[in-house]
C-alpha cells in the first residue's frame, strides 16, 4: 500500500488528507486557535454537581462547560484530586513516584463525594465539543507516544492484544519495568513489537518529562488554565501511523514543513526525506486531486461502479446509508449473485466512507436483501475486513432479519461532513446568483477599486476553472487588457476550491482582500 499525507496550511486553518494508492480515506480541518482537542489536560474548576446524572461540568475556559461523569473519574482519583488541592493551597509536593496511593473509587460510588462546587481539578478532554455540547472530560490521565501510552497513578503494564508471542511480550515487558518508576503504568502499543530496547526507552522517558513538566507548571496556575497540550492532528497521525507504507508526506508551509521533518528526524531518522515541501504553482490539494474527490466523496449521492450507487442521510447521533443498486439489476440475469457483487462493493466504500467523514454514533446500513445465508455471512465478514483497518473504536452486528446491519463508531471530534456545510458564499443561501454575462465586469469593479483607491499594484486572482479560462483566453485576454488599463501586475490562479462564480482576490504576500 502507498500511502500520503498532504497538508496544506492556510491563515487560520490547517487541512490534512490522507491518501492510500491515491485515493482519500482520511480528511480533517483544524483550525488555529481553537484549542481543546482530543488529549490536552487542562487545570479546571468544579461549576455545578448534577447529583441525577452522576456527573458534574467543568469550567476549562470553554465557551460550554465541560462534563465528566463519575465513571470518568478513574480509579486513582483521590489521589489526583489531593495533589490538585496542594497545588491549590501552595503546599509542599513530593516528588510524584513518592505519592502515597489513596484507595481506588468504585464503580458505584457518587461524586459530590469526592468533589465539590469550586474545587480545582486535573482533567483531560476525552471528546471534543460537538453540536451543542461541551467537551466530555475524563481524570484518568493518559499520555501517547509512539509506542507506548503512559498512565500515571497506575502500576498496571497493558500489552496490546495484537502482540502474540509470548517471547516479544516478556522482552517489552522487562524493557518497560526496567525503565518506569512507582505510580506509572503504560500500554505496550502494537507499533512496539519488533523495536529496540533503546526505542522504547526513549518513549518512555520523553512522557515521563512531559508528564513532570505539566506538574511543575500547575504549580504556577490558576483554573482554568491549559496545562498540556496534545500534538497537532497531522502530527498525531504521523506518530500512530507512520511506516513502511508511508511514501511521501507533502507540506505546504515552510513553518510546518520543518516541524514536521524535526519530528520525525527524532521519531525515526531514517525517514526524515519523505517529508517533501510542496513549491507548485497550483494549490497542493488541486494537485493531488484532494479537492476533486473532497467534492465527489462528501454529497449525500456517493457513486459506485456500473450503476449502483449510496444515499446517506445524518442526523446528530445517527446514519442512515441505503445500498442502491441503480440500472445494473435490470440488465444482469443472476439477481442474488449481482447483489452480492454490489453489496461487497457497497461495504468496501461504506468502511471507506466512515473514515473519511470521520462518522460516529450509531450507523444504520440498509443493504440490498440476501435470499441465501451463506451469502449474508459472507457480507458480514466483508465488513469486519472492510473496517479492520479503522483505528477508531467500532462495533459491527450481523445483517438483521430486515437486511439492516448495525454499527456503532466512536466519535471523539465533529463529524468532518458538518464542517464542510456552509451557506454558498456566491448567493447567500438565496439560491440566485448574478447573471453569468456581468461576473467579468464585476470582478474588473474590484481590480479597478484596490488599484485606484488602495494604491494596491500587484493583485493575484483566484478562481475556479472556468472563470479563470475566461479571464486569460485569446492573445489579448481581459487579465491582460485589465493590466494596461490600470497599470497593475495582475495574475490569475486556478482554485478548485473556489465555487464556479466566486473569485478571491489575493496581495503580492497572499492576504485576501475585502
Amino acid at each position: 500500500m502507498n500511502k500520503e499525507l498532504i497538508i496544506n496550511v492556510s491563515r487560520g486553518e490547517v487541512n490534512i488528507a490522507l491518501a492510500e494508492n491515491k485515493e482519500l480515506v482520511e480528511y480533517s480541518k483544524e483550525r488555529a486557535q481553537t484549542g481543546f482537542a482530543v488529549g490536552d489536560i487542562y487545570l479546571g474548576k468544579v461549576r455545578k454537581i448534577m447529583p441525577g446524572l452522576n456527573a458534574a461540568f467543568v469550567n476549562i475556559g470553554s465557551e460550554k462547560d465541560a462534563f465528566i461523569h463519575y465513571l470518568d473519574l478513574g480509579p486513582q482519583f483521590d489521589t489526583l484530586h489531593r495533589l490538585s488541592k496542594m497545588f491549590a493551597e501552595k503546599k509542599r509536593i513530593p516528588m510524584f513516584h513518592n505519592l502515597k496511593m489513596e484507595s481506588a473509587l468504585g464503580k458505584s460510588g457518587k461524586i459530590g463525594d469526592h468533589i465539590k462546587v469550586g474545587d480545582q481539578i486535573i482533567v483531560q478532554i476525552a471528546k471534543e465539543a460537538i453540536s451543542t455540547k461541551g467537551p466530555r472530560l475524563t481524570a484518568d490521565i493518559s499520555l501517547a507516544g509512539r509506542h507506548v501510552v503512559l498512565l500515571p497513578l497506575s502500576n498496571r503494564i497493558h500489552i496490546s492484544q495484537k502482540i502474540r508471542q509470548n517471547s516479544e511480550k516478556k522482552r517489552l515487558k522487562r524493557i518497560v519495568d526496567e525503565v518506569l518508576p512507582k505510580n506509572y503504568g503504560v500500554i505496550i502499543r502494537t507499533a512496539a513489537a519488533g523495536m529496540t530496547d533503546g526505542d522504547i526507552e526513549q518513549d518512555i522517558r520523553s512522557l515521563l518529562a512531559k508528564w513532570e513538566a505539566a506538574l511543575v507548571k500547575m504549580r504556577n496556575l490558576a483554573p482554568p488554565a491549559l496545562v498540556s497540550e496534545e500534538m497537532n492532528r497531522a502530527t498525531s497521525m504521523i506518530r500512530d501511523q507512520l511506516n513502511g507504507d508511508f511514501k511521501a508526506i507533502w507540506v505546504d508551509d515552510a513553518g510546518t514543513y520543518e516541524d514536521i521533518r524535526e519530528y520525525i528526524k527524532v521519531i525515526a531518522p531514517e525517514r526524515s526525506k519523505i517529508v517533501k515541501l510542496y513549491k507548485g504553482n497550483l494549490p497542493i490539494f488541486d494537485s493531488f486531486d484532494v479537492t476533486r474527490q473532497i467534492k465527489s466523496l462528501f454529497a449525500k449521492h456517493v457513486s459506485l461502479k456500473r450503476g449502483a450507487y449510496l444515499i446517506i442521510e445524518h442526523t446528530e447521533a445517527l446514519h442512515v446509508i441505503d445500498v442502491n443498486s441503480g440500472s445494473r439489476t435490470k440488465v444482469e440475469g443472476d439477481q442474488e449473485k449481482t447483489v452480492m457483487e454490489v453489496n461487497l462493493q457497497a461495504a468496501e466504500e461504506i468502511a471507506r466512507q466512515l473514515r473519511l467523514r470521520d462518522m460516529g454514533g450509531v450507523i444504520v446500513v440498509d443493504f440490498i436483501d440476501l435470499h441465501r445465508g451463506e451469502n449474508r455471512q459472507q457480507l458480514y465478514e466483508k465488513m469486519l475486513q472492510a473496517m479492520s483497518g479503522d483505528r477508531a473504536k467500532h462495533t459491527i452486528l450481523p445483517l438483521s432479519k430486515f437486511g439492516l446491519m448495525q454499527i456503532t463508531r466512536q466519535r471523539v471530534r465533529p463529524e468532518a461532513i458538518s464542517e464542510a456545510r456552509e451557506v454558498c458564499p456566491y448567493c447567500n443561501g438565496t439560491g440566485q446568483v448574478s447573471p453569468t454575462l456581468v461576473i467579468d465586469k464585476q470582478i474588473e469593479n474590484r481590480v479597478s477599486y484596490f488599484v485606484t483607491k488602495k494604491g494596491i499594484k500587484n493583485l493575484t486572482i483566484k478562481a475556479s476553472p472556468y472563470v479563470a479560462a475566461y479571464l486569460t483566453k485569446g492573445l489579448f485576454s481581459l487579465r491582460l487588457r485589465w493590466c494596461l488599463r490600470y497599470g497593475a501586475a495582475i495574475r490569475v490562479r486556478v482554485d478548485q476550491s473556489v465555487g464556479i462564480g466566486e473569485t478571491k482576490i489575493l496581495s503580492a504576500k497572499g492576504t485576501e482582500l475585502k
